[in-house]
């Protein structure tokens, strides 16, 4: 696995900040970017002042936020160097988390000791625009002699589980 620093993390990278409400972000910052953005290095990560969390540039940094936040909002955020993942590789670094009850899929980084099914960054991107149509639409699964939700979760868990096309997979469970 890559190891980042302060010269390459902003390289096609996944990272997840965490929001951080006690720090005070020095005056001599160690970079500002043109849209303002500050960041600060330490030996273990970073510290980024920002406005704008998401798609930054060339990369996808989200930012954990405590409940107070509100987009377009100024807060700092920290990750250590261990937590940026290349997105822009053939690595499979990346698994896909579904919350059935709020009908959300969402890109994870490896995490240790996970048992989860790996994607790249991208394989993962398609599969998330997949699962959000599936998770929120029910007439695709109205073809089936099972209960709905039954089907979906089923479905659901052997796309984020496999290699396997959406379509090879509901013709599975047709059968």
């Amino acid at each position: 696995m890559k190891t980042y620093n302060k010269t390459n993390f902003f390289k096609h990278t996944f990272c997840e900040f965490i929001q951080i409400d006690n720090f005070d972000f020095p005056e001599d910052t160690n970079y500002k970017s043109k849209s303002e953005s500050a960041y600060y290095y330490t030996a273990k990560g970073v510290y980024r002042k920002s406005n704008h969390w998401g798609r930054v540039a060339n990369c996808r940094w989200k930012l954990i936020s405590n409940d107070n936040y509100k987009n377009q909002q100024i807060v700092i955020g920290y990750a250590n160097w261990n937590d940026f993942y290349p997105i822009n590789s053939s690595e499979k670094n990346f698994f896909i988390a579904v919350d059935f009850e709020n009908k959300t899929a969402k890109i994870q980084p490896k995490k240790e000791n996970t048992t989860n099914y790996f994607f790249t960054f991208s394989d993962a991107q398609k599969r998330v625009k997949q699962l959000n149509h599936l998770l929120n639409d029910d007439k695709w699964a109205q073809y089936f002699d099972e209960d709905i939700k039954t089907v979906k979760i089923r479905v659901v868990s052997d796309f984020i589980s496999s290699t396997k096309t959406l379509q090879e997979i509901k013709r599975k469970q047709r059968q």
